[in-house]
């Protein structure tokens, strides 16, 4: 078991090293896999909790509230081994004992958790900067890598519009206060209409985020600007 102390503020690194956060991140990706999804396990809160921390980071917030967001993006998914709807409330629950067991004082936790239960689109607001951070990064997470589904010919939308996804960067531009995704996509394999069919909730919410924290969200597709 870890334990944080005031002393000792917890840490992403053990947060990663915790047995039953990473048993709880492997059932997800196990499970959602089975449905058809797109991966959401170990790569995912990997990615999303690097470029979480990167956004506070390049803004200038203190480095504990960027570790806090990186925190927050390692476990936003957790609780999809659940169920995959509403899993940002589910996540936010599990997460606040999660943390409290490990010593992580409240004020820390409820900036953790709110952002967790924040970061679906359906529902979501980027309540506090760590929350902003999160919803940034984990939509800007478009990449072929993700894609589970081996077999082409079945391929869903998601898996089309994933699979054609060849790069994507999250650029923070702190001078000009704009954040940017990147993304080169292969439109032989999918139409840039189709992206926005299914990921046009998400950028809208990138915006917000991105206003939140005092900033512009673009979005640039093949190297023209499309938001």
């Amino acid at each position: 078991m870890s334990v944080a102390s005031i002393e000792q503020p917890l840490t992403l690194a053990q947060v990663k090293a915790d047995h039953e956060i990473t048993v709880y991140l492997t059932r997800s990706t196990k499970y959602l896999s089975r449905l058809g999804f797109t991966e959401h396990g170990l790569r995912h809160a990997g990615i999303v909790s690097a470029l979480a921390y990167k956004v506070l980071q390049e803004l200038s917030y203190p480095t504990r509230d960027c570790e806090l967001a990186a925190i927050a993006g390692y476990l936003h998914d957790i609780a999809n081994m659940i169920n995959r709807y509403t899993h940002g409330v589910s996540g936010a629950i599990m997460v606040f004992s999660i943390l409290t067991r490990m010593g992580m004082p409240p004020e820390e936790v409820a900036l953790v958790i709110s952002a967790i239960g924040n970061h679906e689109e359906e529902r979501g607001n980027a309540v506090n900067h760590v929350a902003a951070a999160l919803i940034l990064a984990d939509k800007s997470d478009v990449h072929r890598s993700r894609v589970t589904n081996r077999d082409f010919a079945k391929f869903e939308i998601h898996d089309r519009v994933n699979y054609a996804a060849e790069s994507s960067k999250l650029l923070v531009d702190k001078a000009s206060r704009k954040i940017t995704l990147a993304v080169r996509i292969d439109t032989t394999i999918c139409p840039v209409m189709e992206y926005f069919e299914i990921f046009l909730l998400r950028m809208v919410m990138c915006r917000r985020a991105a206003e939140f924290l005092d900033c512009q969200f673009k979005l640039v597709i093949n190297d023209y600007d499309l938001l």
